[in-house]
């Protein structure tokens, strides 16, 4: 068992919350147990996630996406108060990270996508450190990659082609990040995946000449709470759990 405050200070400080301008608060949302001994572990704390949490008897659910989201209702009813009042019914807290977990260089979602898919990484994509550039060992086809990122992932990815080139440098940002794709151009990337895809994409690879793979956002964030919920139960000599709720986008 760890006192609660002092793991969620250990998680804060290895993520670097302080540095990162977000869109929802970072770290603890819901107050739970002060003592934890058992993590559960998820991608969104969405209805079906906090009843395994029940079910596993958790004493802190971690997640990449969390509540309070900028621009959102504020008041707590319907869904939002369903989730909220089956963790304080069973004293669960949240626990979430969201921008900090997807730039950690060793336990992000965006380093432990690349690492999957065999990528060496050069370095983050963006000033803020969001989303990765690397190489792979060999040059493949754009359909030889789709292949590949659906075998590791167990989803086919959308491609949409720029061309004929083959790929050697690829640039990646999990998740709703198909925006950075003028920026994966711009960095001499050969190829851009990301989890989700617009209208515009399409028309933004072909023209810049750039291969895109839509690998899903569910798909490609998996790992970063999974990661980080492993590293704690570690750390603590705690009891951990990742559960994976599907979600086809």
């Amino acid at each position: 068992m760890i006192e609660r405050t002092a793991l969620i200070q250990y998680a804060n400080k290895l993520l670097n919350v302080d540095a990162f301008s977000d869109y929802c608060p970072n770290g603890l949302q819901v107050e739970g147990k002060a003592h934890i001994g058992m993590i559960v572990s998820g991608v969104t704390a969405c209805q079906a996630l906090i009843d395994e949490a029940v079910r596993l008897k958790a004493d802190l659910l971690l997640v990449h996406h969390g509540y309070f989201w900028k621009g959102e209702a504020q008041p707590i009813v319907g869904i939002k108060k369903r989730r909220i009042a089956t963790l304080l019914q069973h004293d669960i807290s949240l626990l979430a990270y969201h921008l900090p977990l997807d730039a950690h260089a060793v336990l992000g979602n965006n380093a432990r996508l690349g690492a999957l898919l065999g990528i060496t990484s050069e370095g983050a994509l963006t000033p803020e450190g969001i989303g990765q550039l690397g190489v792979l060992e060999q040059a493949v086809t754009a359909e030889e990659l789709a292949g590949i990122i659906g075998q590791r992932l167990g989803r086919t990815p959308q491609l949409i082609s720029g061309g004929a080139h083959r790929i050697t440098r690829i640039a990646w940002c999990t998740g709703a990040a198909q925006g950075y794709i003028e920026q994966a151009a711009a960095l001499g990337a050969d190829a851009y995946i990301s989890g989700e895809i617009s209208e515009q994409t399409f028309h933004q690879a072909r023209e810049l000449g750039i291969h895109y793979f839509a690998a899903g956002h569910h798909a490609t964030e998996r790992y970063g709470a999974m990661a980080l919920g492993e590293h704690l139960a570690q750390q603590f000599s705690l009891d951990h759990r990742f559960v994976d709720i599907d979600n086809p986008i």
